[in-house]
């Protein structure tokens, strides 16, 4: 799936909460709204037959701030050093499991007389595909769309520069940029990156490469196919890590009771020990928690994610179920189908079986290690909480 923790973001912004990847404790508390998974459902101006929604300004802050309501995982980076011809952009578009493509020019260049790789991007554009701790930094994006260059923290370092202060930039032309301050941009080998307009003032080198998201698909085969589109012309860079994590002991909830669920605590509870004995309720209870505030955030995401567990339509047309004895069609939108087919699908994946297994069904969840991390963080802090 998509990266799509700002449901949290957006929220913890809206209240003046800093939140950044792997962060759980208070902020995430206040953001994901812990304590309402134990509201029953049906509270006023709730939709007939839906659970409880969060009152928050997070969705309309939002709009107002430019926060992406989702962020999506570079997964690969390929790059022709000449400048990637279109066809090849529209091959690799069409390759199986990719779901997303961001064109960015670059080039190798010297920033204060020491040499630095840098991307020109659409700074809007671009923002959707950094990590949440760089998506939530409103400074960083006034920064690029004033035309100062933003570096890693690492390369911040490395250059010496401070921010407020302003360095030469050498490319095929010759700048002086003011210095707009770090950020974890999450790509391998990238030191920094400029907006469009000034990388074109740069003579930085159009269509440089992409970055892919696709996330269905096995790291190691998406690689080889890009390859196979690039030859040898192209360098392609797997942007996603190989971790081993150590995951300590989760709650899980063995009685099934009987009845339909009245709030979400029960709802992810129950769809645990119904739809996947062994899973911890509390990995449910942190996935709805990021991906909708315990549906506060039903979507659609800017790329068709829907319900409160965030599913794309081609992942639901596989694993949607009809949940808690419902019939007909199962329904994205609605929590009783939806939270049962997370588990579902997470049980698929392996997650019944905890340890890495479970750590490798939340990634093939939503392709990302710090989502990983992020969903595991704040399930210890249900399991701390006690509430099941």
């Amino acid at each position: 799936m998509i990266w799509r923790r700002l449901a949290v973001i957006a929220v913890a912004a809206s209240a003046g909460v800093s939140v950044t990847a792997g962060t759980s404790s208070a902020a995430v508390k206040d953001a994901a709204s812990m304590t309402v998974i134990g509201v029953p459902f049906g509270s006023a101006g709730q939709k007939p037959g839906q659970p409880e929604t969060v009152s928050s300004p997070g969705p309309q802050a939002t709009a107002t701030s430019g926060v992406p309501r989702r962020l999506i995982v570079p997964d690969v980076l390929a790059v022709i050093r000449t400048g990637m011809p279109g066809a090849d952009i529209a091959k690799i578009r069409k390759l199986s499991g990719v779901r997303s493509v961001l064109t960015v020019s670059g080039g190798a260049i010297k920033i204060a007389g020491k040499p630095a790789n840098v991307l020109g991007v659409a700074p809007q554009q671009f923002r959707s595909w950094t990590p949440p701790s760089a998506a939530g930094d409103e400074a960083v994006w006034r920064a690029l769309a004033h035309g100062e260059l933003v570096t890693t923290t690492a390369a911040k370092r490395r250059l010496r520069l401070t921010s407020g202060g302003s360095y030469p930039v050498i490319a095929a032309s010759r700048l002086r940029l003011p210095f707009g301050g770090p950020a974890e941009l999450g790509i391998s080998g990238v030191d920094a990156v400029v907006g469009n307009a000034v990388a074109a003032r740069l003579g930085l080198v159009k269509n440089l490469g992409v970055l892919i998201n696709a996330p269905a698909d096995k790291l190691a085969s998406l690689v080889s196919q890009v390859r196979a589109v690039t030859g040898p012309r192209g360098q392609v860079v797997s942007l996603q890590p190989t971790v081993t994590v150590k995951i300590g002991k989760l709650p899980v909830a063995t009685a099934v009771p009987s009845g339909r669920p009245t709030t979400y605590l029960a709802l992810y509870q129950e769809s645990a020990a119904r739809y996947c004995p062994g899973l911890s309720w509390t990995v449910l209870a942190a996935i709805g928690a990021v991906e909708s505030g315990n549906g506060a955030n039903d979507g659609p995401s800017s790329a068709g994610a829907l319900g409160p567990m965030q599913f794309l339509p081609s992942t639901w047309k596989t694993w949607g179920i009809d949940g808690f004895g419902d019939t007909g069609t199962p329904n994205v939108m609605n929590p009783f189908d939806a939270v049962p087919s997370a588990a579902v699908y997470l049980c698929a994946a392996g997650a019944a079986q905890g340890g890495s297994a479970l750590y490798n069904a939340i990634f093939a969840y939503n392709h990302a290690d710090w989502y990983v991390n992020e969903v595991l963080a704040i399930a210890k802090e249900y399991a701390q909480s006690g509430a099941g």
